[in-house]
């Protein structure tokens, strides 16, 4: 049994292996969902820090629901939210309006703030709910969880099987056409950033998303344009790098943006004054508004929606004094 001060020094942070990582080497699955770390380092937790009911290794092939642990040192977090919206919930389902700059899953960084703790303290014991789907820390909008571990299941094999339809909106810097798609195939690791990913036509896997623009703005004599894109794939940071590669980066987006360097300033509470009005908004300027997938349990389809939330409306819609100023 841990000592009160084993309990207080250290966390557990739960994984459970989705359908598309099924005969993965766990090392490699590892890399994938903690991308900062190199697989060297991954391979030492594994050996020092992983629990589970039988004894895994780096070269274990990972199943569907197989479920660990790894143990890390708590460390001070960063503040985060602490309340969501509800936007629909039944016997199969718990839809939740996700608000920018709260993490989904435990990580090595965020263990108490993160949605799946949170929505514990906020319905206790009394409901469960699983995430089917992941967003970026700094992305808002529409999260799907299974209300048990087998509906939980069932939805991610239809968002890995492409059978879920999203709609996100962003606001890009530039002047993008009224419509294009940008067909561009996706690796992981960026130059500085090893979160991050990038186009690489030689090694990426497939990648298309498609984007519509809804309405053009400038600010400060600087045009913008905000948009929906339609993602056909689901790889990580998708809109995010199809936006930079078609030349129309998502304002305040600090790997994708101005400068890859500015996530490592931002990680570390440096980035300068400069820097932030380069960026123009302390979050990316990415929602995801829209939704639509079968029902687990009836098989009919449903689609559920988020508003577009106020720091985004009101970066898109020019303050009146400004506007007042110019014609004056």
């Amino acid at each position: 049994m841990n000592s009160p001060k084993a309990e207080e020094t250290f966390v557990e942070v739960e994984f459970r292996v989705e359908p598309n990582y099924a005969g993965w080497r766990l090392d490699k699955y590892l890399r994938a969902k903690i991308p900062r770390l190199s697989r060297s380092r991954i391979q030492r937790i594994i050996e020092a820090n992983l629990l589970s009911e039988k004894r895994l290794k780096s070269s274990t092939l990972v199943r569907p629901g197989l479920v660990f642990r790894l143990r890390r040192r708590m460390l001070e977090e960063p503040l985060t939210p602490t309340t969501v919206s509800e936007i629909h919930r039944d016997d199969s389902l718990l839809i939740i309006d996700k608000p920018a700059g709260l993490p989904v899953h435990p990580s090595a960084r965020y263990h108490h703030g993160t949605l799946v703790m949170l929505l514990r303290r906020l319905y206790g014991e009394g409901l469960q709910a699983w995430p089917a789907h992941r967003l970026d820390r700094e992305t808002s909008g529409v999260i799907v969880c299974g209300r048990t571990r087998e509906v939980a299941r069932q939805l991610m094999e239809q968002f890995s099987a492409g059978r879920v339809e999203k709609e996100y909106l962003a606001i890009c810097e530039g002047v993008p056409p009224d419509s294009f798609v940008v067909d561009a195939p996706i690796a992981e690791g960026g130059a500085q950033v090893r979160i991050a990913v990038r186009i690489d036509r030689r090694v990426g896997r497939h990648a298309v998303t498609r984007f519509a623009v809804i309405r053009r703005f400038e600010r400060n004599g600087d045009s913008f344009a905000l948009v929906r894109a339609s993602p056909k794939t689901g790889r990580q940071h998708q809109i995010r790098v199809h936006l930079r590669e078609a030349g129309f980066p998502i304002v305040g987006d600090k790997i994708y943006g101005p400068d890859e360097a500015y996530f490592d300033r931002f990680s570390r509470r440096l980035l300068e004054p400069e820097a932030w009005q380069e960026l123009r908004l302390s979050r990316h300027a990415l929602h995801a508004a829209a939704i639509r997938f079968a029902h687990p349990s009836t098989g009919a389809i449903v689609s559920f929606r988020s508003p577009f939330p106020p720091d985004l409306e009101q970066f898109v819609v020019e303050p009146v004094e400004t506007a007042a100023s110019r014609a004056g």
